[in-house]
């Protein structure tokens, strides 16, 4: 009898606790989330699909809801809209991904807006693999005209870009080209830089690479004027490095910079003649540069001109690349092994191990170590 009483107890016990669990989760289900202007039923269910239907995470599919409902009461559009994105072969997780980054696409109508502009992509070779990649990582595409601003946008990538890879890769990585006039921005910009005599090629790369394109054509025209007063033509390789680097600094950013370098001793023709050779140093933050220039010509004791030369030193890591290779090199030099180091410091790591610490390693025992950065590479230094 007491066991039987102590079973019931138990049972009334637990029954207690699974109805506080459900009435708990009913309220934080159907509690209206702040700002959503929704009923919390709506909250709820929208919580629901997205959890169940869309794949999402529960702290996403609320965070999601906060910003944007669905109605209960047709269940189908959404549903529809998930069906023509699998159809296109998006995999659950480019479905969830996408509807974190743009939900409003569970509204978007299918016939007159979402599927005409999945059937061009597919229609223009942007199949299989190639459509999810463009649409989940730009989802701009989804809303804008596909009249007046996707095949504008794609007809132009393909005369630069030619194959489809290229073409989604650009629109991958700069979303801008549909958010910029075409015509108005990027084409003025396009047909100044051919007529200064920047290869088509040279086009192609600012496509892929930069936002170079999208700046105002004013600026373009200054800068470009600014780049070959430094002896640049447009046709040489650096040409667009340079612009790349000017482009992206006001006036008195680049001032600054020129005056930092005239600081530490280098003057105008140095200043320049590296920028022709290496542009990226002037990107450089103050504290790298003079990090660099206090190892090379304090530590290794290289002279300025040297670094004018091989200016692409000044953006090697110190500490990961320069410091371990100069090591190696000091004890090989102490040994009269060898003479030169600059271009030992420029190769690839593979062909710097096999030249100066594989083929040195039976004559200089502990190599190894100091290239790797062991205790006795910490007195090597001077």
């Amino acid at each position: 009898m007491a066991s039987k009483l102590s079973n019931n107890l138990i049972r009334n016990v637990f029954s207690q606790i699974h109805k506080r669990f459900l009435q708990s989760f009913a309220t934080l289900s159907t509690t209206p989330l702040p700002n959503t202007g929704t009923s919390s039923q709506s909250s709820s269910f929208t919580v629901q699909f997205l959890v169940n239907e869309c794949g999402l995470p529960l702290k996403s599919a609320l965070s999601v809801s906060g910003k944007f409902q669905l109605d209960e009461r047709n269940p189908q559009k959404p549903q529809s809209v998930l069906q023509l994105l699998k159809l296109h072969h998006f995999s659950d997780t480019q479905v969830a991904k996408l509807i974190v980054k743009y939900p409003q696409i569970l509204h978007i109508k299918i016939k007159d807006n979402l599927q005409p502009k999945l059937e061009y992509f597919v229609e223009n070779g942007f199949a299989g693999e190639l459509l999810p990649q463009i649409i989940v990582s730009n989802p701009s595409v989804i809303y804008r005209s596909l009249g007046s601003q996707i095949k504008p946008c794609v007809e132009f990538l393909r005369s630069f870009l030619h194959s489809n890879d290229k073409i989604a890769t650009a629109i991958t990585r700069n979303g801008w080209f549909f958010d910029v006039n075409l015509n108005g921005t990027v084409i003025s910009n396009v047909d100044f830089l051919m007529k200064e005599g920047v290869p088509s090629h040279g086009i192609a790369k600012l496509i892929l690479l930069t936002r170079v394109l999208s700046q105002n054509p004013k600026t373009m025209i200054y800068t470009v004027n600014a780049v070959k007063n430094l002896g640049l033509e447009p046709n040489a390789p650096m040409f667009l490095h340079a612009l790349k680097v000017m482009i992206s600094m006001s006036a008195s950013t680049w001032e600054k910079k020129i005056g930092f370098m005239k600081s530490v001793g280098w003057n105008e023709e140095e200043i320049f003649k590296t920028f022709s050779r290496f542009p990226y140093y002037l990107a450089f933050s103050e504290a790298k540069i003079r990090n660099a220039l206090h190892f090379y010509l304090n530590i290794m004791k290289l002279q300025p001109k040297s670094l004018v030369a091989n200016p692409v030193l000044l953006g090697l890591s110190i500490e990961k690349r320069i410091r371990p290779r100069f090591n190696v090199l000091n004890v090989l030099e102490s040994k009269k092994l060898i003479e030169s180091k600059i271009q030992a410091l420029l190769i690839s790591e593979k062909d710097f191990k096999k030249k100066y610490v594989d083929e040195y390693i039976p004559k200089v025992p502990g190599l190894l170590e100091i290239y790797l950065g062991s205790s006795e590479s910490k007195k090597i230094d001077p």
